[in-house]
């Protein structure tokens, strides 16, 4: 499991017990979420808008005010911001859903992004150069990690290793530092994190059906399968 700790754990809560049953999970998080110790500078923004659960978790510690409207990227991302007190609505499952959304419907405007460091889509410079008044304000870093021993070890062996990957940023990492011979079953959340894992020497890489939880789910199933049926069920990790 390549997720910060915290997200790891909750997603791996979230697998089917049949399917748990059948491998060994390993975490191993290749980045680490920090906090920035900043001022959110909400200026004359009338919305805001939020692209992770971590924007938002960073967001609730460095304010109090809930009195804007947040958009938010995907229902846990809106969940989270809801739990937080503030008023939210999902305007899409990814990033570019969200833009189509605004562009259909218009949020208001200006608005702030409060978001990582490190984004694969600059959502306020997209609008801003649509003409319409937004900006971004980073308010926590995603400081990349190596693998640990226990993954480096697996990755080593000759059992199959199942690597879910949930970002562009990690997967670059993991294709970065990757180092082993195991054979490899890739799940990736889009096109765009499946995109730097196609250079390694992998047995299977399986891109989610919609960016959400559940289908990254149905893809780890689907790899679970495949192994099971042409490899004989050695053991997945």
């Amino acid at each position: 499991m390549t997720r910060p700790r915290d997200d790891g754990l909750e997603f791996v809560a979230s697998l089917p017990a049949d399917l748990r049953a059948q491998m060994r999970v390993l975490h191993s998080p290749l980045i680490r979420i920090e906090p920035m110790a900043v001022e959110i500078e909400l200026g004359d923004a009338r919305a805001i808008v939020f692209s992770s659960k971590n924007g938002v978790a960073a967001a609730a510690a460095l304010t109090d005010r809930r009195d804007l409207p947040c958009f938010c990227v995907g229902e846990a991302t809106t969940a989270a911001a809801r739990a937080a007190g503030w008023e939210a609505q999902c305007a899409g499952p990814d990033a570019r859903t969200l833009l189509r959304t605004f562009a259909a419907s218009p949020p208001p405007f200006p608005l702030v992004h409060l978001r990582g460091a490190h984004a694969s889509v600059d959502i306020a410079g997209e609008l801003s150069r649509a003409g319409r008044a937004a900006r971004s304000q980073a308010i926590y870093d995603q400081a990349l990690l190596p693998p640990n021993g226990a993954a480096r070890e697996a990755l080593a062996g000759t059992d199959a290793v199942i690597a879910p990957l949930f970002s562009p940023r990690t997967a670059r990492q993991f294709a970065d530092v990757h180092e082993g011979s195991a054979p490899l079953y890739l799940a990736a959340l889009s096109d765009a994190v499946a995109e730097p894992l196609k250079a390694l020497d992998f047995t299977a890489l399986k891109v989610a059906t919609r960016p959400d939880a559940g289908a990254m789910i149905d893809a780890i199933g689907d790899l679970v399968d495949r192994l099971n049926r042409v490899e004989g069920g050695s053991g997945p990790q």
